[in-house]
């Protein structure tokens, strides 16, 4: 795997709650930690990464260009006032976070820009975001499906988006899986609750697992010490082809993130 397996989440956390959720998960042995410059708080991140004192060779830290900044005269810069915030030389991985509303910039424009930064040593390595099947097929003719690392995308068992997870999969991109916990929704269901009962887990362990097993990184976040380290043992959790089976029965199509004027028209 080219993008690591399981990782941090930094959606919706601002100011000290990012940098204590930060800070426990780094003490607590996280090394992978996501954010995106829509977030604002890339500094406060990079604050709690450098009081960490862990070396920047055993992180991987990945971002995300807002829409704003696509124009291949913007995109550059804005990775580089990231860096600055993050108080690091290069991202592990930097994402473009959602399509182009009505494609005011061209795709063919930001990856090629995203390439560039790539070129520049500003980011190790790039990828996407929220795309559809269709977007996909433009940033490869783009830059081609070998520089494109993954796919961020929701998906959690109840929106288990497929038809993009086999198209990304078939050219060699990997899927990262954001909201892999719905929120909270799917801990609350009673198959998922039936399968961390028999093996003495927690519904949050148990959804995790299927995703990594299924191939996909993921990135839960929390502001709770006991939730981050609980999550962490969702990687030596193994689920059986039966119990892999029911979860993969869940899918509803039930889509929570799409926002008005920056969502495609989903697969």
């Amino acid at each position: 795997m080219s993008i690591p397996a399981f990782g941090l989440g930094t959606f919706r956390l601002q100011g000290q709650v990012v940098i204590d959720s930060v800070r426990t998960g780094l003490e607590l042995g996280y090394r992978v930690i996501d954010t995106a410059q829509i977030y604002e708080n890339e500094a406060e991140v990079g604050e709690a990464i450098a009081a960490s004192g862990i070396a920047r060779d055993e992180l991987f830290i990945t971002s995300k260009i807002w829409v704003a900044n696509f124009a291949r005269d913007r995109l550059i810069d804005s990775l580089k006032e990231s860096l600055r915030k993050l108080r690091t030389d290069y991202l592990d991985l930097t994402l473009i976070h959602w399509p182009s509303p009505e494609d005011q910039v061209p795709v063919e424009e930001f990856m090629g820009a995203l390439l560039e930064a790539r070129q520049l040593g500003l980011t190790r390595q790039i990828g996407v975001s929220n795309f559809t099947i269709d977007l996909m097929k433009q940033a490869i003719a783009a830059i081609g499906a070998e520089h494109i690392a993954t796919n961020q995308i929701e998906l959690h068992p109840y929106l288990q988006n497929r038809k993009v997870v086999e198209f990304a999969q078939r050219q060699g991109i990997q899927i990262t899986s954001y909201m892999t916990l719905a929120y909270g929704e799917v801990l609350k269901d009673p198959v998922i609750r039936q399968i961390a009962e028999r093996l003495q887990a927690t519904p949050a362990q148990v959804t995790l697992a299927w995703a990594m097993q299924s191939g996909y990184a993921v990135i839960p976040s929390s502001t709770k010490r006991a939730n981050l380290e609980s999550n962490l043992k969702a990687r030596e959790l193994i689920l059986s082809e039966a119990d892999m089976a029911l979860i993969a029965s869940l899918d509803r199509g039930h889509r929570l993130t799409s926002p008005k004027g920056i969502a495609p028209h989903w697969d």
